[in-house]
């Protein structure tokens, strides 16, 4: 079960990029977005629902195994906060890509109170915190599209 859960929280090695692998993750989770943006939302919210549970104890297996409490080969956190970001705003491309670029915005620079759930324990605060950037960048997508009258 180690194996799934390190295939998991690494989004099938993508955490293992030498460069920026939390921009690695945030891709895979572009990709992953671009596979089910036509899906009913409820299966899209579903989907999050279980990448997020899943990623929550994968995670706490990754950073028992890295011997760290949020070790960057741990990507499954910016897969599922970029679909939180992408969920139900209906970005094309041109959307997909700016909501991408706010993602990693807010998940680098961790605003209040983004960065105290980072501190949660274990799977918990690795997932949590890039959960509410995928929330507020979903705000922020969805602002930038109402002011640019939907051309995201």
């Amino acid at each position: 079960m180690k194996r799934v859960a390190l295939f998991i929280a690494t989004s099938g090695g993508a955490g293992y990029s030498p460069i920026a692998p939390g921009t690695a993750g945030s891709a895979v989770g572009a990709v992953v977005f671009w596979g089910i943006r036509a899906w009913p939302l409820a299966w899209q919210i579903a989907l999050i629902v279980v990448v997020s549970g899943v990623g929550t104890w994968a995670a706490t297996v990754a950073a028992r195994h890295f011997d760290r409490e949020d070790p960057g080969e741990v990507v499954i956190d910016e897969v599922a906060g970029q679909l939180v970001t992408l969920v139900a705003t209906g970005a094309g491309l041109a959307g997909t890509f700016l909501g991408f670029f706010v993602f990693r915005v807010f998940d680098v620079v961790k605003p209040w109170p983004v960065n105290r759930l980072e501190r949660l324990p274990g799977g918990i605060g690795i997932m949590a915190d890039d959960l509410l950037a995928g929330v507020f960048a979903n705000i922020t997508l969805r602002i930038a599209a109402h002011v640019a009258h939907g051309v995201f």
